[in-house]
């Protein structure tokens, strides 16, 4: 009995001591796993990192350095390793399966930070939203409009579906079609709208303005109006053109045609 009565008090200090350890551990990981999180903040490498990376960085860090120190707690109180990652990886799947759409998303959020195909500021379409990017999460991205609406797109269905860019590149192509009457020289139309292509401030010279006659349509000949500008100024341009343009035709006496219909009466 008294044997017995000691394994039993050599069997609770060790029991005790692992446990005490064990939260020792715990107390000084988290302690420390805040601490390496805040520094890794504070790094210059860091801080030029794009807000929604630096975000995802932060959160995915502090995730594992807590998974580990739980992981070295449980190993020290006796904790089978293998039946500690049984556990986790049923409680993944099962949290897996029910989170089958958030997933998605948040492997698109990892592919949208990590390939970049549009940033912070971009204005983008993706066929049912175009507006401005203003923030991009794991598992959302979010636009506002030209006017002024807040749109929040799954960050799943953007790596699905065709994303354009329009601020991807710093020069743009302003492409416009004008009509004239048939009775109206092909040259002098030409002539005038490259001058107005050509007087305007923030059209580029290079590439030159492109203008050529484009169909023969039932009752108009349609020309091709291509000039290049600042990604910034591709809305003022268009603007200008189409005003500037329809000046330009009345002070040189060109038609703007309408359409026309031949009414044939059979006696």
């Amino acid at each position: 009995m008294e044997g017995f009565l000691e394994y039993l008090k050599q069997l609770g200090t060790d029991i005790g001591l692992k446990i005490i350890f064990g939260l020792v551990v715990l107390f000084v990981g988290f302690k420390l796993a805040k601490w390496v999180v805040k520094l890794v903040s504070k790094g210059r490498a860091f801080g030029k990192l794009e807000p929604s990376v630096q975000g995802f960085l932060l959160s995915f860090i502090k995730i594992m350095l807590y998974a580990l120190v739980i992981a070295s707690a449980a190993i020290i109180w006796g904790i089978p390793t293998t039946s500690f990652l049984t556990i986790f990886t049923s409680a993944g799947l099962a949290v897996g399966l029910a989170l089958q759409g958030a997933l998605s998303n948040f492997a698109g959020g990892l592919m949208i930070l990590i390939f970049k195909p549009f940033r912070i500021g971009d204005f983008i379409e993706n066929g049912s939203a175009i507006g401005v990017v203003k923030e991009i999460t794991i598992i959302y991205t979010i636009i506002t409009t030209v006017d002024n609406k807040v749109i929040t797109i799954p960050n799943g269905t953007l790596t699905n579906s065709n994303v354009i860019n329009y601020s991807a590149q710093p020069l743009r192509r302003v492409d416009i079609k004008f009509s004239t009457g048939y009775g109206d020289d092909i040259e002098k139309v030409k002539r005038v709208l490259m001058e107005v292509a050509l007087n305007h401030e923030k059209v580029l010279k290079d590439p030159a303005p492109f203008i050529r006659l484009v169909a023969q349509a039932a009752s108009s000949l349609d020309y091709t109006f291509r000039v290049w500008c600042s990604g910034a100024d591709y809305w003022d341009v268009y603007f200008d053109m189409m005003e500037r343009v329809k000046e330009a035709f009345d002070a040189n006496g060109i038609s703007i045609p309408f359409q026309q219909i031949d009414v044939h009466l059979d006696k």
